[in-house]
């Protein structure tokens, strides 16, 4: 079979294991899409392939069909919202994803991101390295409130972490999981509640058309001034505009922003000074793509046999 492989270029460089693997099965080809890639080119490359493994680049109903052999998706890691799915399913084509290898890599992220963005570290590693001095104040984050939106495997794991730091832990999401919020003393409340009391809030939820920009001019009113906005999901989860907007005129604090709603990024929003921003690194850890390319390879084998797929998503 033929294998497309569209994945960061770190992530083949930290796992190389995934390819030699693959090439055991049949022809393993290798995709860069750090910097993007013209839809073109893209239906150029997938018109002869079996098999597409992608992380970010979008697989929409025209890519679909732009590969008339095409028999298997995987996502290459959990969020799939950038694979037409249903689309695949009406044409036959399975698709599957890798859920839960980096979420400890999400998590420990999304406290990195609070601690910079409360304490300015990146702003004044910048001023050091230009030779420039000077005290500046932040916030420190423990004993703060802090907002969870979406209480999954990620969710879970950040309250975990929030216990040691003393926080009051919110949470909000569509499926609630009474137990472990009990077990990590998280106390569930609506959306616009969790928005007007949390000095913190983490987004953690997976996107869909119902909760599209669901941080908008009506959500940032309702945040606290001093407010830090951490996300760590899909950048499409975040009215840009009236972020930055929200930001530049100081209607909250900071934001720690991992993703953005077009990748690579040119949006202003990114380059604000009171705005960490990162490429998409969350779950960029060796640990993490090793684990997922491990899951990967055993879905791969099993397509391969003709045997049941894990991890369906369609």
């Amino acid at each position: 079979m033929k294998m497309l492989f569209m994945l960061r270029d770190a992530f083949i460089e930290a796992n190389p294991k995934l390819l030699e693997n693959a090439g055991t099965l049949g022809e393993a080809k290798v995709l860069f899409t750090d910097q993007g890639i013209a839809k073109e080119q893209l239906k150029r490359e997938v018109a002869d392939v079996d098999v597409i493994v992608v992380a970010v680049v979008k697989i929409d109903s025209e890519i679909i069909d732009a590969a008339p052999n095409l028999k298997y998706i995987m996502k290459f890691g959990s969020g799939f919202d950038n694979i037409d799915h249903i689309y695949a399913r009406e044409k036959g084509i399975p698709v599957t994803n890798v859920p839960g290898q980096n979420t400890e890599a999400v998590a420990d992220y999304a406290f990195g991101l609070m601690i910079t963005a409360a304490r300015h570290i990146t702003r004044k590693d910048r001023e050091i390295k230009s030779s420039h001095w000077e005290l500046s104040m932040g916030h420190e984050i423990f004993n703060k409130r802090l907002g969870i939106i979406g209480f999954g495997n990620i969710g879970k794991a950040i309250a975990r972490r929030a216990a040691g730091f003393n926080m009051e832990i919110n949470a909000y999401g569509n499926h609630k999981d009474y137990d472990a919020a009990t077990r990590l003393n998280v106390n569930f409340m609506e959306l616009d509640e969790l928005f007007q009391t949390s000095d913190l809030i983490i987004i953690c939820t997976n996107l869909n058309e119902t909760n599209r920009k669901m941080v908008n001019p009506d959500t940032l009113k309702l945040m606290k001034p001093t407010a830090i906005l951490i996300n760590i999901s899909r950048g499409g989860l975040i009215d840009e505009e009236a972020l930055t907007e929200a930001l530049k005129n100081n209607r909250i604090g900071a934001a720690g922003l991992d993703v953005f709603a077009e990748e690579p990024t040119k949006s202003e929003l990114a380059g604000l000074p009171n705005v960490i921003a990162t490429p998409h690194i969350g779950g960029a850890t060796y640990e993490a793509i090793t684990r997922i390319g491990d899951v990967a390879f055993e879905n791969l084998k099993r397509f391969g046999e003709g045997m049941e797929l894990k991890h369906l998503v369609n």
